[in-house]
């Protein structure tokens, strides 16, 4: 495994450096043999830009763990997409540093970035599986009354005719409204239903009041 320290020196006894795209130095280390590289930051003048030719450094040596002080949130996040971890707050000899790694023992002060990211990434997947299956629950519960919708709305178009509401509601707004009203009281269903009903009532050119009746 190649890991990144930042580094106030060029060798392993180098303490490290508590910026990461601004120390001195960056030495990339193998854990398996302690072979490493040790490379002038190219980050470390602060010019814009000095970030990203950071991230293009570690993604170009292999690294799939940066230990350093301190990373900036940009830095961060750029270096945990492409799959590197992020551990903060590290400080002391860089020797020692690797050392503590390899056998797990860090603290309770160091911050593992890559780590936290996963995390919330996992919980994020929970709460959108959650959220499609109450998706799912809603529509198997809404289904029926969209059925009844439509078989309600094809069976008044078949069986009703124009003619025959026309026989029934003269126009007459008294008459109207008390044939709605007793039809209402007859063909009780859900409201979706009922407004089904009367958006029909209407396209037939029965009269408003009518169909009020019939709804309420």
């Amino acid at each position: 495994m190649k890991i990144a320290i930042s580094a106030e020196g060029a060798d392993l006894a180098s303490n490290v450096a508590h910026r990461f795209g601004l120390s001195p130095y960056l030495l990339v280390v193998d854990t398996e043999t302690m072979d490493f590289k040790a490379l002038a930051n190219p980050g470390a003048t602060s010019r814009p830009g000095a970030g990203v030719r950071v991230v293009v450094f570690a993604v170009s040596e292999g690294v799939e763990v940066v230990l350093t002080g301190y990373c900036s949130p940009a830095v961060h996040n750029q270096l945990v997409s492409n799959g590197i971890k992020v551990i903060t707050n590290v400080s002391g000899m860089v020797k020692e540093v690797i050392e503590k790694y390899k056998a797990g023992d860090f603290g309770r002060g160091l911050t593992v970035e890559g780590e936290k990211e996963q995390a919330t990434r996992y919980i994020n997947r929970d709460i959108l599986v959650r959220a499609l299956k109450s998706s799912v629950r809603q529509f198997a519960n809404i289904l029926p009354i969209l059925i009844g919708v439509v078989l309600c709305i094809g069976l008044f178009n078949a069986f009703v005719s124009k003619e025959a509401l026309a026989s029934i509601f003269s126009g007459n707004v008294v008459l109207d409204t008390l044939w709605g009203a007793c039809f209402g009281s007859i063909l009780a269903g859900t409201p979706i239903n009922s407004y089904v009903i009367g958006a029909a009532l209407l396209n037939h050119g029965i009269s408003l009041f009518a169909v009020t009746a019939l709804i309420v």
